[in-house]
């Protein structure tokens, strides 16, 4: 049977009345636990298996009912980024900085109408590249070892130059608290405490759902107390809530390139949609120029790191199918689903259960389709929502928040730091530091750690694993040409803008 015979097979399946049910309530599932600042799809998918084994599903079921949790939950998580300026994951926060002044400039409708369409043109082009390439992109996958990965984080934390340009100091800063967060707690390797100051409850670091909705959420509210106070009323949005043919046309060629870039970081594993999503942005934002408005509302700034975060998911996929390696860490959750069902995943998969591996191929197709019909409706209800008076937005972003907060770890401790953090987060952004860079400093601190001390540990302690190999020395070079180039255009700038 060739490939289109069996992606027929896998349509079959996917199409059966019970999973196609399956397919629709997970991704209304997902899409409500994205919505909801911190969780994200990792823990989406994490609430979910247990109740998938628990009622008996066959596994090609389960996995097509978490694939639609996972899809649902990386659309939801941009909802409230769009909304509400609180990323529902770390792979949403690119999404802030053109989302959310889009919907202050009355344009919520359109910007979560295109990063749908944006979302799905994502998850399809990858889903054809899983169909297509998979084998094929392994085997290229697996050349990445921790060394290259840790130069792929360097190179990832070097993109942040290109989100605020005009601030790279204050962007590196930024970063740089967000790498000094990273560190706290015990060091897995030696047992250190670092940077806990005598607490035992910062032992285990400080939580990314801490992090994001105290920097984030509570700063927002913040913001809106002083709005209300300064007698600013809820934003006023347009009468149009879906973009136009000429809107979709403009941000076309970004959705495409980003896709393609998605897929291929997606496919490495651990590398992640956060990744991908700065680096489509940082890519777009620079071949826009200076006839871009990035940061400011333009359209390709959600059209990009959507559709790269999308593809980024889908293409996660490909080294736990191909290879019996997490892309991802909610396809790690996933894998942990086949070992449920004493499935061992790996090349042999695609012959031994095509059952499994073609429904959960096509359940991707059918999930982004259930996904885009049932959240183009609600657009105009969510954009809507930004009309609310703000004593009535500010005390249920508040409840959400301490709530999504203490469900962690249920200690008063995390709701006493998440307010502290969002106090610094308030100064930081009247400051003009931005919160985008730190958060990605942040998580991309912890990869850059494990990577490191995994190549280290191989080459015992010798440095030079990290400059070995092509793929660190070409990275390397992106790296530098990533914090040259910028310098190069500020120091021009500054002697054109100089009078003579």
């Amino acid at each position: 049977m060739d490939i289109y015979g069996y992606l027929l097979h896998g349509f079959q399946i996917a199409l059966l009345p019970e999973n196609l049910l399956l397919a629709v309530i997970g991704a209304f599932i997902g899409t409500i636990v994205g919505l909801l600042p911190g969780l994200g799809p990792i823990n989406g998918v994490a609430l979910l298996l247990p109740f998938a084994f628990a009622m008996g599903l066959p596994p090609e079921s389960a996995l097509i009912l978490l694939a639609a949790v996972y899809l649902g939950c990386e659309y939801g998580g941009r909802i409230s980024a769009i909304l509400i300026n609180v990323p529902g994951d770390a792979a949403a926060i690119m999404s802030t900085l053109d989302g959310y002044p889009l919907a202050k400039q009355g344009k919520a409708g359109i910007a979560l109408s295109l990063s749908a369409v944006s979302s799905f043109t994502g998850s399809l082009i990858a889903t054809l590249g899983i169909v297509f390439f998979a084998p094929l992109l392994a085997k290229w996958a697996i050349v990445f070892g921790p060394a290259e990965y840790f130069v792929l984080m360097v190179f990832a934390l070097t993109c942040l130059s290109g989100l605020i340009s005009d601030q790279p100091v204050k962007t590196g800063v930024s970063a740089l608290i967000g790498l000094f967060i990273a560190t706290i707690g015990v060091d897995a390797v030696t047992g250190v405490y670092r940077f806990t100051f005598g607490s035992v409850n910062l032992s285990d670091g400080i939580q990314f759902t801490t992090i994001v909705i105290g920097f984030f959420s509570i700063s927002e509210i913040l913001i809106m107390l002083e709005q209300t106070t300064a007698g600013q009323k809820a934003l006023e949005q347009g009468k149009r809530s879906l973009f136009n043919f000429k809107e979709y046309m403009f941000t076309l060629g970004s959705t495409l390139r980003s896709s393609l870039l998605g897929f291929i970081v997606g496919i490495l594993p651990g590398a992640g949609a956060t990744i991908a999503s700065a680096m489509a942005y940082t890519s777009e934002r620079k071949l826009a120029g200076k006839n871009g408005q990035f940061g400011e509302g333009d359209l390709r700034g959600i059209a990009a790191p959507e559709a790269a975060n999308n593809a980024s998911a889908c293409g996660s996929f490909v080294p736990m199918l191909t290879l019996g390696v997490p892309g991802s860490g909610t396809t790690a959750v996933m894998l942990g689903a086949l070992t449920l069902y004493n499935i061992t995943p790996g090349p042999q998969l695609f012959t031994e259960q095509p059952d499994i591996v073609w429904g959960l191929i096509a359940s991707l197709f059918i999930g982004n389709v259930v996904l885009l019909f049932m959240n183009i409706p609600l657009v105009g209800f969510f954009a809507k929502l930004l009309t609310i008076p703000n004593f009535i937005l500010i005390p249920a972003i508040a409840a959400v928040s301490f709530v999504g907060v203490y469900a962690i770890h249920s200690t008063v401790f995390d709701l006493v730091l998440m307010v502290v953090l969002g106090i610094f987060g308030y100064i930081l952004r009247k400051l003009n530091f931005p919160l985008s860079a730190l958060i990605l400093g942040y998580v991309l601190g912890e990869l850059m750690e494990s990577s490191l001390r995994r190549a280290l540990s191989i080459s015992h302690g010798n440095i030079a694993i990290l400059f070995d190999g092509p793929i660190t020395k070409v990275l390397w070079l992106l790296a530098g040409l990533m914090i040259v180039l910028p310098l190069f255009r500020y120091f021009r700038n500054r002697q054109t803008s100089t009078p003579t």
